[in-house]
């Protein structure tokens, strides 16, 4: 029978043992039941955390489902699946924070692996860009559409009025493929001469366009640089 929170030693509790040693001692399972607070009927938190990382195959797993997903699970509700998909957004965001302003995106090895860690979890299509200063250094990232696993929409005018608003010269385009397949279609060739076309028009370079796919990435600079020469 599972031990409950409530019934342990107050030295052997997760959050207790986490203010007096820091996050670090704590398993998977015991930083979630720290989000999670209680349990249900017949289960304690750290046992409906083991539950859910078995079931979703671990914290990657966990971060691919979305909040109406968490909510529906027995004895989650909003407020559970709310505190959770928050806190997994944070650590995104932190991510995307430790790539700090004016690092140098000169070339796509620098920028690829941040992207693939930015759009691993997302089960939809996103598509965002950086906007880059004049030594080619880090101002800001930017998610602008949000749609099917197939395809997001892209407003071409508020993608440069962000880019001009941030100051920018140039910019790397970015949006993940969900299906997994990392070729790019003749819609993202399109949407990428497009772009770069009105770049030049608005003075803010196009300098590259990235797609991942899980853990992989594909620059079309490098596979169809004539999307890029105009």
């Amino acid at each position: 029978m599972e031990m409950y929170i409530r019934d342990m030693e107050p030295s052997q509790r997760p959050r207790e043992r986490l203010i007096e040693n820091g996050p670090r001692v704590l398993t998977d399972a015991e930083l979630l039941a720290v989000l999670l607070r209680t349990g249900r009927r017949g289960e304690g938190a750290i046992g409906m955390a083991h539950e859910v990382l078995e079931a979703s195959g671990g914290l990657a797993g966990l971060a691919r489902l979305e909040p109406p997903a968490l909510a529906r699970r027995p004895g989650w509700g909003p407020a559970k699946a709310a505190t959770v998909s928050a806190a997994v957004e944070l650590a995104r965001r932190l991510a995307a924070a430790e790539m700090q302003r004016g690092e140098r995106l000169d070339r796509p090895e620098t920028a690829g692996p941040f992207v693939t860690a930015h759009l691993r979890d997302r089960r939809r299509e996103v598509f965002g860009f950086m906007t880059l200063d004049g030594r080619h250094g880090l101002i800001r990232v930017h998610e602008l559409a949000w749609g099917t696993r197939r395809s997001a929409p892209v407003d071409a005018g508020e993608l440069f009025r962000l880019a001009l608003l941030d100051g920018a010269a140039g910019l790397l385009l970015f949006h993940n493929h969900p299906s997994g397949v990392l070729d790019p279609s003749a819609d993202d060739l399109e949407l990428t001469r497009r772009l770069v076309e009105a770049g030049r028009v608005v003075g803010v370079d196009v300098l590259d366009h990235l797609i991942a796919a899980g853990s992989r990435w594909l620059s079309l600079r490098t596979a169809s640089p004539s999307v890029f020469s105009g």
